[in-house]
């Protein structure tokens, strides 16, 4: 999440009661998590595990929990529960706004699109031209819609990220983490009914020009999708990973989080992905292989039952 303006990074600490070290005169520009921060963002760590990631990112200003050597040209934010400080951070730039209306006033829409009954645009909401959002769809607050993008009926556009910060010293393990992020859906996009497009949790999540959805398709948050990806029915994709251009899933694949596929690979149906695969081949199967591959293992445990009954008779042969 960027701010809308530079915030002075002092200023800050007061906000959530933090000990500065480091550069104390600097300005904040944004507070994003590890996997998408930039220059001038804020982060926060709370376990030694991930410390050195933090100190080492792109990020200036580290929210922590212990006072350690702080990088040239970073500034450490010291407080008891840097999870909780990043929750008054991002709340206090993005409270939660009631709605009162279908459609918030402070939402735009373009020339020629066509908004069902039933349908709910949130605050600050912009949709493009000549799109069509039939009925009973939902699109929350900051969320950017392009031109000539079809939205089928029960689509939930930015629902919260499913993302938690998890200890297990504590009454309650998992404690949510609010989304400040958008869903932003670029030009050309069709959507199928009954999907699902959760907002990053402070970035955006991002579906490419011209991509295709087929029904109840799930988004993580944070996503990042190409351009011309078309998705069959029932496919869902984890948090933070990223599919390139022309990318083709067919129906009930699973992919996990926080990785890449690459351009033009076809990924056939009911297969999981674990791992980064290479673009412009097939993959199938648990964990996702090439396609030709797997056919091939999967002949040779067909013939398995085979060949065990001719060993037996071998050495049937052999006793007798």
């Amino acid at each position: 999440m960027k701010f809308s303006n530079p915030i002075e990074i002092s200023w800050i600490a007061s906000l959530i009661n933090a000990e500065l070290i480091g550069n104390k005169n600097d300005v904040a520009t944004g507070i994003n998590e590890i996997h998408r921060v930039e220059n001038g963002d804020l982060v926060f760590v709370d376990h030694p595990k991930y410390y050195d990631t933090c100190l080492q990112s792109d990020a200036s200003f580290i929210i922590i929990n212990k006072a350690v050597e702080c990088p040239a040209g970073k500034t450490l934010l010291v407080v008891a529960e840097p999870f909780e400080a990043y929750l008054k951070i991002v709340n206090h730039f993005n409270p939660f706004t009631p709605a009162t209306t279908l459609i918030d006033p402070t939402s735009t829409i373009g020339e020629g699109t066509y908004v069902a009954p039933n349908v709910y645009i949130g605050h600050h909401v912009s949709i493009g031209n000549n799109c069509i959002i039939h009925p009973n769809v939902t699109i929350r607050e900051n969320c950017i819609i392009g031109n000539n993008v079809i939205i089928q009926p029960g689509s939930v556009i930015g629902s919260d990220a499913f993302y938690y910060n998890t200890k297990k010293d504590r009454e309650i393990w998992y404690k949510k983490m609010s989304s400040c992020g958008r869903v932003i859906i670029d030009d050309e996009v069709e959507i199928g009914a009954g999907c699902t497009i959760d907002r990053g949790v402070t970035h955006d999540t991002i579906i490419g020009k011209g991509t295709k959805l087929d029904n109840m398709v799930h988004i993580g948050h944070d996503v990042v999708v190409g351009k011309n990806c078309l998705f069959a029915a029932q496919v869902a994709i984890a948090g933070a990973t990223k599919v390139e251009d022309g990318v083709i899933l067919w129906g009930q694949v699973g992919v996990s989080k926080t990785l890449t596929i690459g351009k033009n690979a076809v990924v056939l149906g009911q297969s999981g992905v674990s791992t980064n695969l290479e673009g412009g081949k097939t993959y199938f199967g648990y964990t996702a292989d090439e396609a030709r591959k797997k056919m091939k293992e999967l002949a040779w445990i067909k013939r398995i039952p085979e060949m065990w009954d001719r060993l037996n008779s071998q050495n049937q042969g052999t006793r007798d």
